[in-house]
């Protein structure tokens, strides 16, 4: 065993979790769940079956990673956000068989008690504000908050702002990281990777 976990942590037989990871307080992590190196798992995170976590991933306390989410390197989770994996849940009727695949590309955080509504991929550094409820695809490297969300603006792979309009054409040098981002009309890139 190559990670730590917490006494009353659950780890079912089965789970492959990487190096250095931390799995705290009350977590369950079921037997199909693959977990990479250097992630932390808060207090009761629930990982299911069908979840693919890459390395460093950090999930904090309260957050469920339902069946049929990727979550890949150096994803944060908020404290108590939510994902869903079926669209049009009812309890007196069975939909396992329709699961919805939710990918949360490199980097991209999820804020505090946002909501991913499942079928939705977040794109490579996208911040999701706190509160915000997701039902589509993101870019990457947008800003979105609100209830639904909407995209306010751009972010870098440092977490700050890229002072860009939505829509256009500019480049921005972040001065933390000396990486360069350019807007091609609705899409942010970075050029330095």
């Amino acid at each position: 065993m190559n990670y730590t976990s917490h006494a009353t942590a659950i780890i079912d037989e089965g789970a492959t979790i990487g190096e250095d990871s931390r799995i705290w307080h009350f977590v369950h992590v079921c037997s199909g769940a693959k977990i990479g190196a250097r992630c932390s798992l808060g207090q009761n995170v629930f990982i299911a079956n069908k979840v693919v976590i890459g390395d460093n991933v950090k999930i904090q306390n309260n957050v469920s990673v339902y069946d049929n989410v990727t979550l890949e390197d150096d994803v944060f989770c908020g404290p108590s956000m939510v994902f869903t994996n079926v669209y049009n849940p009812r309890s007196s009727v069975s939909r396992k068989d329709e699961y919805r695949d939710t990918y949360v590309k490199k980097g991209a955080t999820l804020g505090a008690n946002c909501t991913i509504v499942c079928g939705a991929t977040i794109g490579e550094y996208a911040f999701v504000g706190a509160g915000a409820v997701i039902k589509g695809d993101v870019k990457p490297y947008a800003l979105m908050v609100g209830v639904p969300a909407r995209h306010i603006g751009w972010i870098s792979q440092q977490g700050e702002r890229i002072p860009l309009p939505l829509r256009g054409e500019g480049t921005f040098l972040c001065p933390h990281t000396a990486l360069r981002y350019k807007l091609n009309g609705e899409d942010m890139e970075c050029l330095d990777l």
